[in-house]
């Protein structure tokens, strides 16, 4: 007889793998062993889901348990929700050349000039369904991020954020890029002749602040710059053929610089360039797997940071 009423949603999943181990098993005592605890707590199990159900579910015929009507009825219904539970309790696959994904990545100039470009190749040759889209970061990509605008952010580790994961891609400083004919162009720079120099401030329309920048200030100089743009975006074009001057990270002058000269920078600044995920796409198969594709671009990324001209420091 059923002794107590017991609430349903109390019930947990072990407490209805109980009620199928002693169907299979015929007795409380079978069900004990194979569970590995004692027959009381098959017995006090037992009356807990009587309560639930309001039924016996089992009653003793000739010296054995006998499930009642209602109690396979019960069965019937838990057994796919504990198999439900153990498919999702494994670990989750992925198979890029069938993934059907849209991911949203943010970035600057940069990373589009030189990383989406690797990466756009190695998804067309590994997974060809998933969808690439780049988002601009405008300086609070940390915090758009974890408000859900994008799955993943490319670009210069942030100082204060906290509450994201970051993977550093490669380690970038900064160089002059100047006209071949430009008076300085074989020249090793001091401070004293960068400072006087006709520069172009790059302002990355406000939301970022070159660290070279800082490291100048830091020793005292304020720059007057000649001319001031938001962006990296065409500044090759702007020193081509005059005394401007670029001051652009090493990688990317390499990229945009064909015909130029690149000098080195007295003031390095370095900086990471890094990977960067929320929490909530951690343990995430498909994304796991795209920030190992990412990450494996690293090689490439260092390859490209190597100088091109005499005199150029390698990437650490």
């Amino acid at each position: 007889m059923v002794n107590q009423i017991v609430d349903p949603l109390s019930l947990d999943f072990a407490t209805l793998r109980t009620l199928c181990t002693v169907y299979d098993a015929g007795s409380f005592t079978a069900a004990a062993e194979v569970i590995g605890v004692n027959q009381s707590a098959i017995s006090y199990t037992m009356e807990r889901l009587r309560g639930v159900f309001h039924d016996p579910l089992f009653v003793r015929e000739k010296g054995q348990q006998i499930a009642t009507d209602r109690c396979q009825q019960i069965i019937a219904q838990v057994r796919p929700m504990l198999a439900t539970l153990q498919r999702l309790a494994r670990p989750e696959e992925f198979d890029p050349k069938s993934a059907r994904h849209t991911l949203r990545l943010a970035c600057n100039y940069y990373e589009r000039m030189l990383i989406i470009p690797l990466l756009v190749r190695e998804l067309r040759r590994q997974a060809p369904g998933i969808e690439l889209v780049v988002v601009n970061s405008r300086g609070t990509g940390p915090e758009r991020m974890l408000r859900g605008d994008s799955d993943l952010l490319i670009g210069p580790r942030p100082t204060t954020q906290t509450g994201v994961y970051v993977s550093r891609l490669c380690r970038e400083d900064y160089v002059c890029l100047m006209d071949p004919a430009h008076p300085m162009a074989d020249r090793t720079l001091t401070v004293k002749d960068y400072v006087a120099l006709d520069l172009i401030d790059i302002t990355y329309e406000g939301n970022w602040v070159s660290s070279y920048i800082t490291e100048l200030q830091a020793m005292g100089h304020r720059l007057r710059p000649a001319l001031i743009v938001p962006s990296p975006a065409g500044v090759s074009h702007l020193v081509r053929g005059s005394t401007l001057v670029a001051t652009v990270p090493r990688r990317l002058a390499q990229a945009m610089g064909e015909g130029l000269r690149i000098v080195e920078c007295p003031v390095g600044g370095k900086f990471d360039i890094t990977l960067m995920w929320p929490p909530r796409f951690h343990a995430d198969a498909m994304h796991q797997w795209m920030r190992g594709v990412v990450i494996g671009l690293r090689r490439e990324l260092g390859s490209a940071g190597k100088p091109k001209s005499a005199g150029a420091r390698p990437d650490p």
